[in-house]
């Protein structure tokens, strides 16, 4: 007995088949991906470039940004800042490193207005320049000593030739004239006679006899607190106006304030 061949077709549905039990149990894994690189030419240098971008390489590589920084600003004065201080305002020195922006005002007015809106200038300069180049503003006065010249010298100054210590002896003569004449008319009171002595000390005596002890000045001082307490507040007085409005909200939270028949738009 000779079994039968099996076609292609049949051939082909039972790979199809097994591939399909195949992938059931053991997944396939997807393809991988491949990055892609790009490769720059970079030119060797010997390229022609344009000098703004000459320039842009070296400020990245020296780290001259600060320095560009206040060059710009110093020099672009004018066009950068408000209109009003265009031609009142002049800068003088910035320092990349603080961020420090020193201006000379032509006024002690326009002095007075940068110190005032300080902050709004550092804003609209830095949007100006797009970055935050000025965190500080340091306002001279007009015709101040710039930044970075020397100290003025002290100047050595002559010593002082010591006054004359003075006294009634060297003192002026219409001075001692005087001095003399209420010296000579001065008032001398008479010794105390033993008449006078007594009565002193009997008049001492008796203010001491009839003093009101502490204590009792601080009964009195309560009584008139308690008395002017319960008398109430003056009327008339802004303490008296107080006083009545409590009273009638309180009535009111009582429900003894009296109804009206008839409300009164």
């Amino acid at each position: 007995m000779t079994t039968p061949q099996s076609s292609g077709a049949d051939l082909a549905r039972q790979a199809l088949a097994a591939a399909r039990a195949a992938a059931k149990t053991q997944p396939v894994a997807g393809p991988k991906k491949t990055r892609r690189t790009m490769r720059v030419h970079r030119g060797e240098g010997r390229d022609p470039q344009a000098f703004d971008a000459i320039l842009n390489t070296l400020r990245a590589e020296q780290g001259w940004e600060g320095g560009i920084n206040g060059g710009n600003l110093l020099d672009q004065w004018p066009d950068i800042c408000p209109p009003e201080l265009a031609t009142t305002v002049r800068p003088t020195a910035y320092d990349p490193e603080r961020g420090l922006l020193t201006l000379e005002p032509s006024t002690p007015a326009y002095g007075t207005q940068l110190r005032l809106f300080q902050n709004k200038l550092i804003q609209h300069l830095n949007q100006a320049l797009g970055k935050p180049a000025v965190r500080t503003i340091r306002v001279l006065p007009p015709g101040g000593r710039r930044d970075g010249a020397p100290d003025p010298a002290p100047q050595p100054t002559a010593p002082k030739p010591e006054a004359p210590v003075k006294t009634r002896e060297t003192a002026h003569a219409g001075y001692r004239h005087t001095l003399a004449l209420a010296l000579e008319n001065r008032l001398t009171l008479p010794p105390e006679t033993a008449y006078e002595e007594e009565a002193r000390r009997r008049q001492e005596a008796a203010l001491r006899a009839n003093r009101q002890p502490e204590s009792e000045d601080r009964e009195a001082y309560w009584a008139q607190q308690d008395a002017a307490a319960a008398a109430g507040p003056t009327p008339g007085s802004m303490a008296a106006s107080e006083a009545a409005a409590r009273a009638y909200a309180r009535s009111q939270a009582a429900g003894r304030t009296p109804q009206r028949a008839f409300d009164v738009a």
